[in-house]
């Protein structure tokens, strides 16, 4: 999952937004959906159709990509505040970098030759498919949609996760143990791949369906991110800071989802707080 940026990583990537894409349009093609026209008259007006202006002519998906990756154009202070803690808390996690490393691997060189990418992401891939499995099973509305919204997120932080993988270059602790190797060839570390589908998925979990399991949920959604990111930070695999990276990427583009689908969710988000001798990174949410 976390693998060098070969072509064919490039190309899922691409493959990735393509699907979206793809399906997005089929969406489109079904009768009845959006941009269908209006009889030209109806026996009872309270039987016409909505006005055009009242439906949307774009399909979901091509709707949401677009409002995600021009989402920083309609931030206001407040939204880059919240930005600015998070590059913060980023900047403060680089700061234990090679401390976490040692604490894992030791000081000196550690190699390896295998980073534990599948076993890493099987209980992402776990969660994802037992929520689709159970949606099928039971034919539940809110199961169906939970697991698009998982798989939206997933795939609009997955392909973020990528750009900036490629832009950062930055070297993983298995190949130097200087934290500071950016812009180098073949540098993937940052953010983990692994860290951004686990709390993007995780998320999801946690902050959907009925209030009856909301405990449990944010248990194991959060809970999935958390113990991802320190498998990754255990295997040698990432830098603390790649995991905090790949969490806030998660997180966000998990909660950008639940508001297109849900548009409940304003009242969580992370934040930094200041602290004598340092600063908190806090996460708040409305409870039920």
């Amino acid at each position: 999952m976390d693998g060098l940026l070969r072509p064919g990583k490039i190309l899922t990537a691409l493959l990735i937004a393509a699907s979206l894409t793809v399906c997005a349009t089929a969406w489109a093609a079904v009768p009845g959906s959006a941009g269908t026209e209006m009889p030209a008259a109806a026996a009872d007006p309270a039987e016409m159709p909505p006005p055009p202006e009242s439906r949307s002519s774009t399909p979901p998906v091509l709707s949401d990509i677009g409002a995600y990756f021009t989402a920083p154009v309609r931030w206001d202070g407040r939204d880059w505040a919240w930005f600015g803690g998070t590059v913060l808390a980023i900047g403060l996690a680089h700061r234990y970098d090679r401390q976490v490393r040692t604490h894992f691997v030791g000081t000196g060189p550690a190699p390896s030759a295998n980073s534990n990418d599948t076993k890493d992401a099987i209980p992402t891939a776990a969660v994802f498919g037992g929520t689709w499995l159970f949606a099928l099973l039971t034919q539940d509305h809110d199961g169906y949609r939970e697991g698009w919204a998982m798989a939206e997120a997933a795939a609009l932080s997955g392909v973020t996760a990528y750009a900036l993988k490629f832009a950062a270059g930055r070297q993983r602790p298995d190949t130097t143990t200087n934290p500071n190797e950016w812009f180098k060839s073949g540098g993937d570390s940052f953010p983990s791949l692994h860290s951004t589908a686990a709390f993007a998925v995780g998320t999801v979990l946690a902050e959907s369906g009925n209030d009856d399991y909301r405990f449990l949920r944010r248990l194991l959604g959060y809970g999935l991110g958390v113990a991802t990111s320190y498998e990754r930070l255990k295997h040698n695999a990432h830098w603390l800071s790649d995991t905090v990276a790949g969490a806030a990427l998660g997180i966000s583009s998990a909660r950008f989802t639940m508001d297109r689908r849900y548009g409940d969710n304003s009242e969580s988000h992370l934040a930094l707080v200041p602290i004598e001798g340092g600063a908190m990174l806090t996460y708040r949410v409305s409870m039920p």
